[in-house]
């Protein structure tokens, strides 16, 4: 590594730490899926996690240096990039970077112009460096990228104190490898229902599946999962409905110890199985308020 890093001044702790999405993203219909669903933090960005461990030590010990993202569209460079500005700079992070995409001026006056007056003006309540984010940096004029260079070089885009050098370190973005995962339609809603929309976890199952069967079905799914099958749910049901409470009490022993099953799981496949039943009013308020009244002594006693 250069001496050329640039110091990132007082990271808050707290700032680019939040997990969710945020919440206007969700409620905004007209918003791509590529932009609703963006990564928000580092930690979010799937499948390069070599890249983005490595970024947040440098960002930990405020040693940021100039990076480079290279690779094939749609690899997570922007969304990393992003993730990297959120986890400096916070909510605001707007106001402390300027982003260059393929649809802006590549020639020199965008460089002696845009770039070098955002760098150079400070802004209030924020000290320290800035981000430039450059998308599609080789589509740049010969001339453009001569005039970046000089300012580096002269120091006009980091401290003047500490010019910044040419390095960079660069990162390969790779494309995702096709697995020809052999998953039935069956195996599919599976895992969309047990996912409840986490990405991550969707994946994360998957890729556990995939690798201990050829064929990921239904059963694959919950099996990987620890949850119990729709079947043993079903089965639960009956029983409750129609044997008597030492039976069914020793079902679900049974479950527990021998198929390894939660009973949180049980109980919330019990609710779910309940919703799809037709019962009287009555009769569906009295088994839900059970059913709570189990939740809760159960976790009371943890």
């Amino acid at each position: 590594m250069s001496d050329h890093e640039m110091e990132v001044d007082d990271v808050p702790k707290d700032k680019g730490k939040q997990k969710e999405v945020p919440e206007e993203n969700f409620k905004d219909d007209t918003l791509p899926w590529v932009e609703k669903y963006r990564p928000v933090t580092l930690s979010d960005v799937v499948s390069h996690q070599d890249i983005t461990s490595t970024i947040e030590r440098f960002i930990e010990k405020n040693r940021l240096p100039h990076l480079l993202f290279y690779g094939p569209p749609g690899t997570g460079k922007t969304s990393t990039i992003v993730a990297v500005a959120r986890r400096i700079y916070g909510n605001d992070y707007k106001k402390q970077i300027l982003e260059l995409n393929a649809s802006d001026d590549r020639g020199i006056e965008v460089v002696r112009e845009q770039i070098k007056q955002f760098a150079e003006t400070r802004t209030l309540f924020n000290k320290g460096f800035k981000l430039i984010i450059l998308d599609e940096a080789d589509m740049m004029t010969q001339a453009a990228q001569a005039a970046l260079r000089r300012g580096r070089e002269e120091g006009e885009y980091g401290y003047r104190e500490r010019k910044v050098g040419l390095v960079c370190l660069a990162f390969a973005f790779r494309s995702w490898m096709e697995y020809r995962v052999n998953i039935t339609p069956e195996g599919k809603q599976a895992l969309l229902k047990l996912s409840k929309g986490d990405m991550r976890r969707a994946l994360n199952v998957l890729q556990a599946s995939h690798a201990a069967y050829d064929r990921i079905d239904e059963s694959e799914i919950y099996t990987c999962t620890g949850n119990p099958h729709p079947s043993d749910i079903e089965h639960l049901v009956n029983s409750m409905m129609s044997d008597d409470f030492g039976t069914s009490y020793q079902l679900v022993m049974k479950m527990k110890t021998e198929r390894g099953l939660a009973l949180q799981d049980l109980l919330s496949g019990a609710y779910e199985y309940f919703e799809m039943l037709e019962f009287p009013p009555a009769a569906r308020v009295h088994l839900l308020d059970k059913l709570a009244t189990i939740e809760y002594v159960t976790f009371s006693l943890v």
